[in-house]
Formats: structure tokens, C-alpha cells, sequence
């Protein structure tokens, strides 16, 4: 079951670079929960429980504030009924016009085989700096 979860992950992280969130959302759990790292500028609704609160409270704001916001993944992970994902976020914050290059690793728990929980590392002060006019 495990590889069929990193094989999910890697599904989804294509898809989310593809534009098709609807795939990205249908992976996760309707109850999943979402959290993105401690002081990242996104974490203010942590946790943000279900499908549409991710949407809104995640995808729709990276869409709204970034030109070209990518996530690139170096590599997935297999830790039984989790998945890690490591490697790079990129992208222009539209307010400033300043760039971002940051790590990230996600780690992705599952049951049934859909994303249960969701936790985001990455480095929040490249961030903070980007977004900060």
C-alpha cells in the first residue's frame, strides 16, 4: 500500500504543476487536515480541516498573490502510511515583484487511501522577506 501512496503524491504534485486542482483536492480526505508550517505566511488557518478550506484558505490565495508559484518536488518518500515530500517552491510574490526559492518537505498521512493529514516544512523567513513591501 505504501507505494501505491508515494505513487499518489507524485500524482498530485504533477497535477498541482498542471493546474488541475480538482486531482489535487480529490486525493484528500473530505475531512483532511492541513497545516502549513509554524509562521508561514499562509498558516493562519491551521489547521484548515476539509477539501474547501485548503481551496480557499491555500490554493486560491498561491493563486491570487504568486505569477508562476511552483512547487518541485526532488524526490517522495516512503514511510508506510506516510508519504515525505521533498524539494523546492519557487515563484514571484505579485505585490513586491520579489522572487522566492525555498525548500520545503511535506509530510502526507494516509488512510483508505486518501491524505488524512497534511504538515508543511519550509523556510518561512524567505517568505516573510518576499512578501514584506
Amino acid at each position: 500500500m505504501s507505494q501505491e501512496n508515494v505513487k499518489l503524491i507524485e500524482g498530485m504534485y504533477e497535477a498541482f504543476g498542471g493546474g488541475d486542482i480538482p486531482t489535487v483536492l480529490a486525493a484528500l480526505d473530505p475531512q483532511v487536515e492541513w497545516r502549513e508550517a509554524e509562521n508561514f505566511i499562509y498558516a493562519d488557518g491551521n489547521p484548515y480541516v476539509g477539501r474547501d478550506a485548503v481551496l480557499s484558505g491555500v490554493f486560491m490565495r498561491l493563486g491570487m498573490e504568486w505569477d508562476g508559484f511552483a512547487v518541485s518536488p526532488d524526490a517522495v518518500l516512503d514511510a508506510g502510511e506516510t508519504a515525505i515530500g521533498y524539494g523546492h517552491y519557487s515563484g514571484v510574490y505579485k505585490k513586491t515583484g520579489k522572487s522566492v526559492r525555498a525548500q520545503f518537505a511535506h509530510f502526507f498521512t494516509f488512510r483508505d487511501g486518501k491524505v488524512i493529514e497534511f504538515q508543511q516544512y519550509t523556510d518561512t523567513a524567505q517568505f516573510k522577506e518576499v512578501t514584506k513591501e
